[in-house]
């Protein structure tokens, strides 16, 4: 469950960027000629709706059902007294409050034509309880999987995702400032790292350290107090209205070297999706969101490399050797453009 505010602001999210986005989707819906799609949510997979209508869950679970004329229904399972909190914070033609959404949303489907074809988002990650009662409320009905179709349409980055993504690294940034290179114990940094992310309008922060570079790079949830060495590393994952990144600092290192990673990092990130900008570094991984995970492993050492078009937003972390120490850096990142830029966030091409 999240513990920040969940609000949708139309400066930073307008109409007319969720109006594209479905124009986007209904495009391919009508080149692969399905009649309706079917995208699942809930706090650990709320990219994909989140994208599509702004909308959020802080728990539970839903359905967004688009029909490839006619507005957008979320069918949730959550109680009818948080409707008009739905209803402030998305953008959806109606709320359907039921405790067995597969069922609801077939029967919405099928009642507009019983043999529709239905893609589903992530159709082998739908629990099988809410596939078997889509298929029984609508028993003609052809499902199909729909998430190649739904991956190349939310590519490449709008600029409201561009923008909000740079107000996550700005919150990123700023709550890592509150933490010193000495001094102070790590739980108690890291807590004020959080307090200042959320007093900052995050949605979500999750803080996971390396507190000692020179034993162990493996950053990790940091409980209570824990002695850390002279170097050691810290990475934010921020979510900002429905915009996730990732951003890792190291501390404890010279200025020097510090600079020398981030321009590597940027260098890397702007040759992507060819990788190659990633030799030389001991372990690298580029996530970003694709479908309804917001941090997708996309690519790295060990992975193999998914497809990535061009201004696709990632997130981007590796570790360098320099000047015979381990170094992590992390940033969000535009494929083919560069590391996304904190003050400039009001534009697609807040990178350098």
């Amino acid at each position: 469950m999240r513990r920040g505010l969940i609000a949708r602001s139309e400066a930073e999210l307008p109409d007319a960027a969720l109006e594209e986005r479905l124009a986007r989707v209904r495009a391919a819906m009508t080149q692969a000629q399905l009649d309706a799609l079917i995208v699942y949510t809930n706090n650990t997979r709320p990219a994909g709706v989140s994208w599509l209508t702004g909308f959020v869950p802080y728990w539970s679970e839903a359905l967004l059902v688009l029909p490839r004329q006619g507005d957008p229904v979320l069918v949730v399972a959550l109680t009818y007294r948080v409707k008009t909190w739905i209803e402030r914070t998305s953008r959806v033609a109606d709320v359907i409050h039921t405790p067995r959404i597969g069922i609801e949303a077939g029967r919405r489907i099928a009642a507009a034509k019983a043999e529709a074809a239905v893609g589903v988002v992530e159709l082998d990650m739908l629990s099988a309880g809410i596939a078997d009662d889509i298929r029984q409320a609508g028993p003609h009905l052809v499902v199909s999987d729909a998430s190649e179709l739904f991956a190349q349409a939310r590519a490449p980055a709008d600029t409201a995702e561009v923008s909000l993504a740079a107000s996550a690294t700005a919150i990123a940034l700023r709550a890592l400032a509150q933490i010193p290179h000495d001094g102070a114990e790590l739980g108690t940094m890291l807590a004020a790292a959080e307090a200042a992310a959320r007093q900052d309008g995050a949605e979500e922060i999750y803080l996971a350290a390396a507190p000692d570079l020179a034993r162990d790079r493996r950053l990790r949830r940091i409980e209570g107090e824990v002695a850390r060495g002279s170097s050691f590393a810290v990475r934010a994952s921020v979510a900002y209205k429905g915009s996730w990144v990732r951003f890792t600092q190291t501390f404890g290192c010279s200025q020097a070297a510090s600079e020398t990673a981030t321009e590597r990092l940027a260098v890397a990130v702007k040759g992507l999706p060819d990788a190659r900008g990633f030799d030389g570094f001991t372990s690298w991984l580029v996530e970003g969101c694709r479908l309804t995970q917001p941090l997708e492993p996309l690519m790295g050492s060990g992975l193999a490399p998914a497809a990535l078009s061009p201004h696709t937003l990632v997130s981007a972390q590796g570790c360098l050797h320099i000047e015979g120490a381990p170094v992590l850096v992390g940033a969000a990142a535009l494929v083919g453009s560069g590391v996304l830029r904190a003050d400039r966030a009001t534009t697609p091409r807040s990178v350098e």
